[in-house]
């Protein structure tokens, strides 16, 4: 079999991402005013959030979850991602009435908006570049930097446009991890994704194809231990096809990952070297 064989197709996504909440309607506020994500389904005890085309994250109603420790691996940010500058100068309209920024950078591949929701976790909005002017490395990675943003360029663009807009997308999902290299093995070397970026020896940014990533994965706060309080309790990979996700849950069994199946849905469920749960499942 060659390494192509083994990898992810190329037009893998992130899909939906779990959250854990103690306070559901502060939560679902936040996403929904602030963020403009439309509410698609809700009940007392959970709530869909998303685009009129995709759900991108369902929030679990736990009112005795802790406060997620500070030595617990988990979610770093959920990244959103719009179709264009002016979607962005949206949503930082939205910021700048209703909540507050914790940064903003030009990664190069991208332009990026900062800020924690209510309950500590960590957001991230942004729009690509086109991929044509994204920085490549001599080895055909990308060169993501940490420059400077305009932020008041991106704000002149806002047309007032209320809620999200359909092509609206989880654009990617960053981690926080105990081992590197261990999640390297499972991401990697297991799953099938393909290594975007290194940083410093404490990041790395991953993806299907050629995307600057779809996952990133860190070691900056030295976190160490699984998750229990509050927050991410699952994020997905979405996979073209059937035939896909039995080659991928081949490679996890063959490397004697233990697999399940969801609670509910469809496709496959496996927990990372930390314990971070991921699902896979046809689009």
């Amino acid at each position: 079999m060659s390494d192509a064989d083994t990898r992810l197709p190329p037009d893998t996504t992130p899909g939906r991402v779990a959250l854990g909440v103690t306070d559901l309607d502060r939560q679902v506020d936040f996403y929904r005013d602030v963020v403009g994500l439309d509410v698609t389904a809700s009940d007392a005890d959970r709530a869909t959030l998303g685009t009129p085309r995709e759900a991108l994250l369902e929030l679990r109603a736990e009112p005795d979850a802790p406060e997620r420790a500070p030595t617990e691996t988990g979610l770093y940010h959920v990244a959103f991602l719009f179709p264009s500058r002016g979607a962005l100068g949206d949503v930082l309209r939205r910021v700048r009435e209703r909540w507050r920024l914790t940064g903003a950078s030009d990664h190069g591949v991208s332009e990026a908006l900062y800020l924690t929701d209510p309950e500590g976790n960590g957001v991230e909005l942004y729009r690509d570049r086109p991929r044509a002017d994204w920085p490549v490395t001599d080895d055909g990675g990308v060169q993501m930097g940490v420059d400077p943003l305009d932020v008041d360029s991106i704000a002149g663009l806002a047309c007032g446009r209320a809620g999200t807009h359909d092509e609206t997308t989880v654009g990617h999902v960053h981690l926080e991890v105990s081992d590197l290299p261990a999640a390297e093995g499972f991401y990697v070397d297991t799953l099938g994704l393909n290594v975007r970026q290194r940083y410093a020896d404490a990041a790395l940014f991953l993806a299907a194809g050629d995307y600057h990533h779809h996952i990133g994965l860190n070691t900056w706060n030295s976190r160490r231990e699984p998750p229990e309080g509050r927050g991410l309790r699952w994020f997905e990979l979405l996979l073209p096809d059937g035939a896909a996700l039995d080659a991928a849950e081949a490679a996890l069994r063959d490397a004697d990952v233990a697999v399940h199946q969801p609670d509910e849905g469809d496709g496959i469920e496996v927990a990372d070297p930390d314990g971070i749960s991921l699902r896979l499942r046809p689009r």
